[in-house]
């Protein structure tokens, strides 16, 4: 594990190093956010109890390329083994920005690292994927109205554990998954202090390959749809409060038995 975190600190700086050197500029954020249950695709990750979600993300426009670490915590003591860090690499780009059908899209690479749990151990739950984004924005031609679709390839790190052959249900972490989102963003002038601001409508509905995070053994179906509602408050100049509230329909037992309701509360500075 301190070999991963070593190379993963060594991409970092080779990648902050190439940025400062083509552009002296680089965006990036910086946020908090608490969650009232962590939800991921799907699955309930830590049951009915709350989350914290650290993270910083840096995107260097000279080149595209951005990198981002987020941390993902329970706010109790019983889940330590399944805290959870998320290291990112990223692309961003656009196609056929003149016509109707124009793209924006991302291709990134996750790695999801379980720090207490040693990547060369049978109990490792360590997995990777690699991932492509495809957002429309001018495909329904409505203003703030878009369509996104999302292909994920989902692998474990090491074959031999829980989430690769080695699962006691007979399941693996290793599939694919297909997300179709549709996001609208509406402007509206808040109603407690006058101020112009943008409320974001979100949906999504997956599609599991058959694939678990955690090595279970889950179904070729379609496993749930979300939404959810959220807006962005600027504190002060780049400073960000972004509450949401969610819900999600699960309709594969196998993913999850149980509907979710979920309050995300988050703060973020831009720099």
């Amino acid at each position: 594990m301190k070999k991963q975190l070593l190379m993963g600190a060594l991409v970092f700086l080779i990648v902050v190093s190439l940025g400062y050197a083509q552009e002296p500029e680089v965006k990036g954020t910086a946020s908090l956010t608490f969650t009232g249950k962590y939800v991921w695709r799907g699955f309930n990750v830590y049951g009915d109890k709350s989350a914290i979600h650290p993270m910083v993300d840096l995107f260097m426009p000279s080149t595209s390329v951005g990198l981002s670490v987020e941390g993902h915590r329970a706010n109790s003591s019983d889940y330590e083994l399944t805290e959870r860090w998320d290291y990112s690499l990223y692309y961003l780009g656009k196609m056929f920005e003149d016509e109707c059908y124009a793209i924006n899209y991302r291709l990134a690479y996750v790695y999801y690292n379980y720090p207490d749990l040693s990547s060369h151990t049978n109990n490792s739950l360590d997995i990777h994927e690699g991932h492509a984004v495809l957002s429309f924005p001018k495909l329904l031609e409505v203003e703030g109205l878009v369509p996104t679709y999302i292909l994920v390839k989902l692998m474990p790190v090491n074959s031999g554990t829980v989430v690769g052959t080695r699962s006691p249900s007979g399941g693996t972490a290793s599939g694919w998954a297909h997300i179709f989102m549709l996001d609208y963003v509406v402007p509206m002038t808040c109603p407690f202090t006058g101020v112009d601001r943008k409320v974001n409508f979100h949906s999504e509905v997956v599609f599991n390959d058959g694939v678990a995070p955690t090595g279970a053994n889950a179904d070729h179906d379609w496993s749930n749809a979300v939404f959810g509602v959220s807006t962005n408050y600027e504190i002060e100049e780049n400073l960000f409060f972004t509450p949401g509230i969610y819900y999600q329909s699960s309709w594969d037992d196998s993913v999850n038995p149980s509907d979710e309701y979920w309050l995300s509360l988050g703060m973020s500075y831009k720099f």
